[in-house]
């Protein structure tokens, strides 16, 4: 049977069929896992998750069953159905676009030559300490996932391989991220107060860049 996917789902949609795919969970389930692993590198409106799951259930993709509780609301428990996993099946083969970069530390660095250097420098590195605490909780889970996978975590047709997949983009990301706060630290620690008048000093660098012959060859 070909695969189809619902031009009526979100991402947020697509993300509860992946959490639905490894197991079944309630409402509040569902919410936390979105929390805990997906919110390391996806994030959810909490607020969206049962509305989006009745959307799912009205498109049969997924189903609930009523579980009793003592003296409390019998609890829905949703399970992916096989048009469910078809449709998750027929996004991941979809093609992905490049995100869009949006990053204000980075737009702010680029101009931070107009601000007061002390400032600036803690700033990045109050940044550089939130960046190691992510790191550090992202190898935490790697060691967990070691610990608890096994050889399985490398194989492609395990679960544990997704968790591998975005815990190795976390652990990259942050390293990468956390260097670059202290990098710009150590930078900033360095400089001197900018200039009384910035404007003469960008003058300056385009009067220098003018002059500057188009090539080595000239």
């Amino acid at each position: 049977m070909p695969r189809t996917r619902s031009s009526h789902l979100t991402t947020l949609g697509y993300a509860l069929l992946g959490l639905l795919a490894r197991s079944e969970g309630s409402g509040y389930d569902l919410t936390q896992r979105l929390k805990d692993p997906v919110g390391f590198f996806w994030h959810a409106q909490h607020s969206q998750i049962y509305p989006e799951l009745a959307r799912l259930e009205a498109l049969n993709l997924v189903q609930h069953t009523l579980v009793a509780q003592l003296e409390r609301p019998d609890k829905k428990v949703y399970h992916l159905t096989s048009a469910g996993k078809s449709a998750l099946e027929a996004w991941l083969e979809d093609p992905t676009e490049v995100p869009k970069k949006r990053d204000e530390l980075a737009l702010k660095a680029y101009s931070l030559w107009l601000a007061d250097p002390l400032r600036a420098a803690g700033m990045m590195g109050e940044h550089a300490r939130a960046h190691a605490t992510h790191l550090a909780e992202f190898e935490r889970r790697l060691v967990w996932l070691e610990r608890e996978a096994g050889e399985l975590m490398w194989l492609p047709s395990s679960h544990w391989f997704g968790v591998h997949a975005v815990l190795r983009r976390g652990i990259g990301f942050e390293r990468e991220y956390v260097a670059w706060c202290e990098w710009m630290v150590e930078a900033l620690g360095r400089s001197k107060p900018p200039a009384t008048d910035p404007s003469r000093a960008v003058d300056k660098v385009d009067k220098v860049d003018k002059s500057e012959p188009t090539s080595a060859q000239d």
